[in-house]
């Protein structure tokens, strides 16, 4: 049955990773009106987050705000689907990133491990490292329980030259490349599996679990940590801004590209 759909679903996937970006965002207001105003999907949890985020706003405030993510949801689920069929001109025309750290280690032989958040277009943006001739992008991921969409999944996000790590492979990936020169993409915004050993905060006025592993790795390979974060200047359109987290500089062996 799973290959079934798959089989169906495929032609108007290609079909629909080929439109211009203006035909997908015509389609994303559609999708969006269905999402939000006639089904309701999960707007009850969607509102519910925001009111405990933004105590002080008013109920108008808080609709608004919940208007403005189902139309980026919407965005983000057809431009995802772009990433199939995008070329690396339009991509380059689309996403804006600074790349002045990854130019700095990458002059003084050092791999980088790279932090990122659900936010904007994460798709896209690890896309766009892959046009940087830098350090090879390996980004984290968990593989789908359905094996045909794990398999166009994985196409996807690697056909422009990025590699991938299985999340429960992370570190023997990262010992097993420490010859290359490579970013390690962590987008790690989401619930810790173990959450009693994850750090906690406040976030957003609620108590929040933070994953901690990442600190760990980066100290144990000496690796320095980069925050990327992501901005829309307009819509269908990305900058991504680095900024340097911590570097120890604890003594490394330089890689070789």
């Amino acid at each position: 049955m799973s290959a079934l759909l798959y089989y169906i679903a495929l032609p108007f996937i290609y079909l629909l990773s080929m439109l211009p970006f203006w035909w997908l965002q015509r389609l994303a207001d559609g999708l969006h009106f269905l999402l939000y105003a006639v089904l309701g999907y999960r707007k009850k949890v969607v509102l519910g987050n925001l009111r405990n985020s933004f105590p002080n706003k008013s109920e108008k405030e808080i609709e608004a705000i919940a208007k403005r993510f189902y139309l980026f949801f919407c965005d983000l689920i057809l431009e995802t689907l772009k990433t199939l069929t995008i070329s690396n001109k339009t991509l380059r025309q689309r996403v804006k990133l600074d790349v002045s750290l990854f130019e700095k280690f990458a002059a003084e032989g050092r791999s980088v491990i790279l932090v990122m958040g659900h936010f904007g277009n994460w798709e896209l943006t690890g896309a766009s490292f892959a046009q940087v001739p830098l350090h090879r992008l390996y980004i984290i991921y968990h593989p789908l329980k359905n094996k045909y969409f794990n398999r166009l999944t994985y196409y996807m996000r690697t056909r422009l030259g990025n590699r991938l790590y299985e999340m429960n492979n992370v570190m023997r990936g990262m010992l097993g490349n420490r010859a290359q020169l490579t970013a390690t993409a962590f987008i790690a915004d989401q619930t810790p599996s173990a959450p009693a050993t994850a750090y906690w905060t406040k976030f957003l006025n609620q108590d929040t679990p933070i994953f901690n592993g990442t600190a760990k790795i980066a100290k144990k390979l000496n690796y320095p940590i980069i925050y990327a974060s992501t901005t829309q200047p307009k819509r269908g359109y990305y900058d991504v801004k680095c900024e340097l987290l911590i570097d120890r500089r604890w003594k490394h062996k330089k890689p070789t590209q």
